[in-house]
């Protein structure tokens, strides 16, 4: 068969999306399926104008403003303020700029969206996934909806996330046409899959995100051996700006002795995240955060992937939501179905709990059990929809 082209958010300065993007070009590796992930850095600014223009109408209709605003000010504050949180963080956005050129397969660069939907049948299958890109404002960016995908190619959506559990009305409207017109859907979420057969009337799978399609062991094989510290610690990995979390995080480094290692001001310049942690290390790349996660002593997280890798070295963790309320744009759900998986509701803190033995007890054998089971159904549904193997709906 030809290249299939990987749909991804690859280029996103972010730990998870690096990962997963770079689990699902390993995934097809591994079946021995030829791929590409999809160079869109020709038109990315064509996408990001449908997205802003969407975010600018949802700041006032849909009050999504709120969830992004201290996204939209840690953006504003590295261009107009050149200090040394600035260069701090252009260090980091190198390391992720050179983790994206060394470690995907590219394939050649699209100058249009218009001239990649016109070449598109030279590919086999197209496939989008994973993670949150059927956000509504990804929706409007009418890229990973694969619309653009000329007729008679083989389409497919592998643990393709909405993020939310409901979707507003218009943008409802736009999700049943692409829903119906991708040949194998697989999502990743519960709250996917019953939206995705609200939407379109489809029952289909649900399947693991790519990164859980390989075991610790695996993935450690990426990864320097040694640690990046001597010393025990605490990992807290935190995007939202909830102070419980990381009062907890202390109070847990008060019971253990061990000292906190922090990555901050990912998503937005949380200013207590300047008081809190021992060490801040910035020039840390995606394959960094790993070898952080595989030798803490514990990890604090509300970071779904960062969760994900937890359980895959099978480290003590603990879970926040970032979301403080389960609304419509919260994406709070994600982090329900991991852990309603492998049977780790318990993992699920809110920061004012004490630090006493009970929360330290887990079950890592039952999860270990689970997740090979899910992965063997998620390969299967892999196999089958790349190779367009027959209906892939349940």
């Amino acid at each position: 068969m030809s290249k299939v082209g990987i749909v991804s958010c690859y280029f996103q300065k972010n730990y998870g999306s690096q990962l997963q993007a770079l689990a699902t070009q390993m995934a097809l590796d591994k079946l021995g399926i030829d791929n590409e992930t999809i160079d869109i850095s020709g038109f990315n600014k064509e996408i990001k104008k449908a997205k802003t223009a969407y975010f600018m109408k949802a700041a006032i209709t849909e009050g999504l403003i709120l969830t992004k605003l201290g996204m939209f000010k840690n953006v504003l504050r590295r261009k107009l303020i050149k200090d040394n949180y600035t260069k701090l963080s252009d260090s980091r956005s190198e390391r992720f700029e050179k983790f994206l050129n060394e470690k995907y397969r590219l394939s050649k660069k699209y100058q249009s969206k218009k001239q990649l939907a016109e070449e598109s049948s030279e590919y086999s299958a197209v496939l989008v996934g994973s993670d949150q890109l059927w956000l509504p404002a990804n929706i409007m960016g009418d890229y990973y909806t694969l619309n653009w995908v000329a007729d008679g190619v083989n389409t497919v959506a592998y643990a393709t996330s909405f993020g939310q559990s409901e979707l507003p009305k218009d943008i409802e409207k736009k999700a049943r046409v692409f829903l119906k017109r991708i040949k194998h859907i697989g999502v990743r979420e519960q709250s996917g899959q019953k939206l995705v057969g609200k939407i379109s009337g489809r029952k289909v799978p649900v399947v693991c995100d790519p990164t859980l399609l390989f075991t610790g062991e695996e993935w450690q094989k990426n990864i320097e051996v040694k640690p990046k510290y001597n010393e025990k610690y605490i990992l807290c990995y935190f995007l939202g700006n909830n102070s419980e979390d990381r009062q907890f995080a202390l109070r847990l480094k008060d019971k253990t002795g061990c000292k906190i290692v922090a990555l901050v001001h990912l998503d937005e310049f949380v200013k207590y995240d300047e008081e809190y942690a021992d060490y801040k290390p910035y020039d840390i790349d995606s394959f960094d955060f790993l070898n952080l996660i595989k030798n803490a002593e514990y990890v604090c997280t509300d970071s779904f992937h960062c969760t994900v890798f937890s359980i895959l070295f099978k480290k003590v963790f603990f879970v926040f939501r970032r979301y403080r309320k389960n609304g419509k744009n919260s994406t709070n759900n994600r982090l329900d179905s991991l852990l309603s998986i492998v049977s780790m509701e318990n993992r699920i803190f809110n920061g004012d709990e004490k630090i006493d033995e009970k929360i330290f007890e887990m079950d890592v054998l039952q999860a270990d059990n689970k997740l090979n089971e899910f992965r063997k159904q998620s390969y299967d549904y892999l196999l089958r929809a790349v190779n367009d193997e027959g209906n892939t709906d349940l």
